[in-house]
């Protein structure tokens, strides 16, 4: 299996709705991060693709998570972030995360300015051309189901 057919197999693991959230949020943050790599996780709590402009999970700036309730987009250094909006939640010292509900979120300005913010303060910058890698990091054998309990 290539590393896309293996992220589709993880994404089909996925309700009908929560996978096609996951694929529209994927494209519109490849279109916005297209030189960034994708490190892939499908770990045990959270299906999870992060944006790095390495392949060093350290340096990721923003990431998709998935879970049977939803999608959210995490901001692996968002306690820095200036959230004039409020609109990061947690409380740790370093993650916040935003309830992705819908894909439009990701075009408000607000959501735009938190993307931003978040490459701009990324300590290695993105390379500024070519096209990023996917990259499959983990995969756990044991995982929470994907879909909500009927």
């Amino acid at each position: 299996m290539t590393p896309e057919q293996q992220l589709q197999s993880f994404i089909d693991k996925f309700d009908d709705a929560n996978a096609a959230l996951i694929r529209a949020v994927r494209k519109a943050m490849r279109k916005r991060l297209p030189t960034a790599n994708e490190l892939v996780y499908d770990n045990y709590n959270f299906f999870v693709i992060g944006y790095c402009p390495s392949e060093k999970p350290s340096e990721c700036i923003v990431s998709i998570a998935a879970a049977a309730n939803g999608v959210g987009l995490s901001f692996y250094h968002g306690a820095t972030l200036t959230d004039p909006h409020r609109l990061l939640q947690g409380s740790g010292a370093q993650n916040r995360f935003l309830r992705v509900p819908e894909v439009t979120l990701l075009k408000k300005p607000e959501v735009e300015g938190l993307i931003a913010e978040a490459v701009a303060q990324s300590e290695v910058a993105l390379p500024a051309s070519g096209k990023g890698k996917l990259i499959i990091r983990s995969i756990s054998e044991k995982q929470r189901p994907r879909r909500k309990a009927k």
